[in-house]
């Protein structure tokens, strides 16, 4: 969420800003009601102090015995008075709160104006992989190897779903051990945290009210802000966890990682060249997140971006790292980097981590604060999140990138002490 004080004092630059994401925004409606706001507390303000004030007067003027039914009936008009103006303070602040709720973050001065299209490749992992043969797809191979089996996945789940197999289910938990072992090493605490949220948690997130039609909801009775959806991303739990919370400065970072199944609608239609694992409903992911000092986040996001790639090197995938121009950031993040796996079939480079710095953006939203050690001072913390990673590219670059001429595939060696086997072949072979 943006500062209202930052809009106020400069919303020339808010504006320009935000156009950077070609985001028109007019705030002559939020300034309007800014001001009316404070003239709202400030008349209530002095009308509470006035009735204070006279209520103090009252026992002492009825002690000296003298007629004190003007000033009640004052203190009368006061009263209904301030209800009116707290009722008037609610109204506006509710527009206010509204309107500020669907701005998205300002984009870092660092990222470019514009969409896709002016996206940055900042260093690339490996060459493409050279064939010598007719390679195939990742759907013929998974299939072919019974990695997976679809047409049963969309007979239990509908389309968008698939469902792992025997050395496929085997090769998805590898994935997984390898991203956990990793991220221990490296001193990530370690979370499990719920699948189905609360509203709060959404919006925290940034992906409430705008985007609150892009997640399954949980079927009740309770409608409205009560109500729970199954998460899209670990990072809207994660985000919440310190939520209403002033931690000390000495206790950030906060350095996470959480495994879950990631759900999504993924509203539209699938293109052609995106079946198979490409784009589904349910996927498996295992996300990173931090808390830290403002003065500390770019050098988390440096962080996070190097531990995400290290992941892929790991794999050994040809893959780049993409910095993102301000259209193409998500609502809530201010810069973000995106890790890009290489596709052969596809001829094109799909995303298998997004690093992304929200830097106060979503704590604002969370009143997520910290206490300075020295002064005292309460101030926002930054909150960021990156993949560390999306399984569902990757299994099927591995398949691609690794395939030999007689439809095997080798195993990238990290992953091998979990699949007790170096080589997958078809079935029957």
């Amino acid at each position: 969420m943006l500062d209202i004080q930052k809009i106020r004092q400069n919303p020339d630059e808010v504006k320009a800003a935000l156009k950077k994401r070609l985001y028109d925004v007019d705030f002559t409606e939020l300034l309007s009601w800014d001001q009316k706001r404070r003239s709202l507390i400030q008349e209530s303000e002095e009308l509470k102090a006035k009735k204070n004030k006279v209520s103090a007067e009252v026992p002492v003027l009825k002690k000296q015995g003298q007629d004190v039914s003007e000033l009640l009936a004052e203190m009368k008009k006061i009263s209904d008075r301030v209800k009116e103006l707290d009722d008037e303070l609610r109204e506006v602040e509710e527009k206010i709160n509204n309107f500020i709720a669907v701005l998205p973050n300002i984009p870092a001065d660092d990222v470019v104006p514009g969409g896709k299209e002016n996206n940055q490749v900042v260093r690339t992992f490996g060459e493409k992989p050279v064939f010598s043969f007719t390679p195939k797809n990742h759907v013929d191979l998974v299939t072919s190897l019974g990695l997976i089996d679809y047409e049963r996945g969309v007979k239990i789940g509908g389309n968008g779903f698939w469902v792992y197999t025997g050395d496929g289910a085997i090769l998805e938990w590898a994935l997984l051990n390898y991203f956990i072992e990793e991220h221990i090493k490296d001193g990530y605490k370690f979370m499990l945290p719920p699948h189905i949220l609360t509203y709060q948690c959404g919006f925290t997130a940034g992906q409430f009210p705008k985007f609150a039609e892009d997640v399954f909801k949980i079927e009740t009775s309770v409608v409205d802000k009560r109500m729970q959806f199954i998460l899209p991303t670990a990072e809207t739990a994660l985000i919440n966890y310190h939520r209403d919370e002033i931690l000390n400065e000495d206790e950030l970072p906060k350095k996470y990682f959480a495994y879950t199944p990631c759900y999504r609608k993924e509203a539209g239609s699938y293109r052609a060249e995106e079946r198979g694992m490409i784009r589904g409903h349910q996927f498996n992911k295992v996300e990173m997140f931090q808390y830290t000092l403002p003065e500390d986040s770019e050098k988390a996001l440096d962080e996070l971006v190097h531990k995400a790639e290290k992941l892929v090197q790991g794999l050994g995938l040809h893959h780049r790292v993409t910095k993102l121009a301000a259209q193409d950031c998500s609502a809530s993040m201010g810069k973000t980097y995106d890790i890009e796996v290489w596709i052969p079939s596809m001829n094109d480079y799909k995303e298998v981590s997004s690093c992304s710095n929200a830097y106060e953006y979503q704590a604002r939203r969370g009143n997520i604060r910290f206490r300075r050690k020295d002064s005292k001072k309460i101030e926002f913390v930054h909150t960021l999140n990156a993949s560390g990673l999306a399984t569902s590219r990757l299994l099927p670059a591995i398949v691609e990138q690794y395939q030999n001429e007689d439809g095997s595939v080798e195993i990238p060696e990290v992953l091998r002490k979990w699949i007790g086997k170096d080589r997958l072949y078809p079935l029957g072979k």
